[in-house]
């Protein structure tokens, strides 16, 4: 080989950048990759499959000739070419389409599918209800304690109350006793006693607190004349029910 001219026209015009002759030669390779792959594609042999379907489509694209026998007949009975079907025209215009089955499914498998698509959303929905059911439920029961429990806590007051006027009505009649131990409020023990000796105090009785409240406002009423809920001491029993409401929060509301 000559050694290259390094005076010569030809080389002085070559470009020199950095990094040019790299860009040159990833783009020789991508277009020989190119080339390589429309080659094989052209010398590939088509499968089975493939060259049906072409054939197919080939023949669904080309309209009906005369040559067809049944659209000969339709010819001779008046049909013309992108006519409707049926007498007067209300018939279809286009071909009813192909439906081609490619998958290796039996018949009756994409809707079986379908079904169980939609049995699992059914499901989905069904579980969303009960969920949503039970939400409500527990904010239900929730509220119901709650006014439960606020109404346990007036009933309490109610009943200290009416323990309070008990007392007082009682010892201004010199009743040095109660009727029973739980008409009065007991006074708070500065030396407290063993833990068998409390417990003895706490369950000195098996009422409720609605019961004790009916029974304590009844002795009020019957012994005193008097009336919580109103607050006021009556002169005597026939003074009590002309002018009381009733014997309950709920009457005096």
């Amino acid at each position: 080989d000559e050694e290259e001219d390094y005076m010569s026209d030809l080389f002085l015009k070559q470009d020199v950048r950095p990094g040019l002759p790299m860009v040159r030669r990833v783009k020789e390779a991508i277009q020989k990759e190119e080339k390589q792959k429309e080659a094989n594609e052209k010398n590939r042999q088509k499968s089975i499959k493939e060259e049906e379907k072409e054939r197919r489509d080939l023949v669904l694209k080309s309209a009906l000739g005369n040559d067809n026998k049944g659209f000969a007949l339709l010819q001779k009975m008046g049909y013309k070419s992108g006519q409707a079907l049926g007498k007067s025209g209300e018939g279809i215009v286009e071909p009813i389409p192909l439906n081609i089955k490619t998958g290796l499914s039996g018949l009756g498998h994409e809707e079986l599918k379908k079904r169980k698509a939609e049995e699992k959303l059914e499901n989905y929905r069904q579980k969303l209800h009960m969920k949503k059911q039970a939400n409500e439920q527990a904010a239900d029961q929730f509220r119901i304690r709650f006014k439960t429990k606020q109404e346990e806590r007036k009933m309490e007051g109610d009943l200290r109350k009416s323990q309070r006027a008990c007392q007082q009505l009682d010892m201004q009649k010199d009743i040095g006793v109660p009727k029973e131990t739980w008409f009065w409020i007991e006074p708070e023990e500065e030396d407290k006693k063993d833990e068998e000796d409390k417990e003895d105090e706490c369950t000195s009785s098996d009422l409720s607190v609605s019961e004790k409240l009916h029974i304590l406002t009844a002795y009020l009423r019957e012994e005193h004349f008097y009336c919580i809920w109103c607050g006021t001491t009556y002169e005597d029993s026939e003074d009590l029910s002309s002018n009381c409401p009733g014997d309950s929060a709920a009457d005096h509301d």
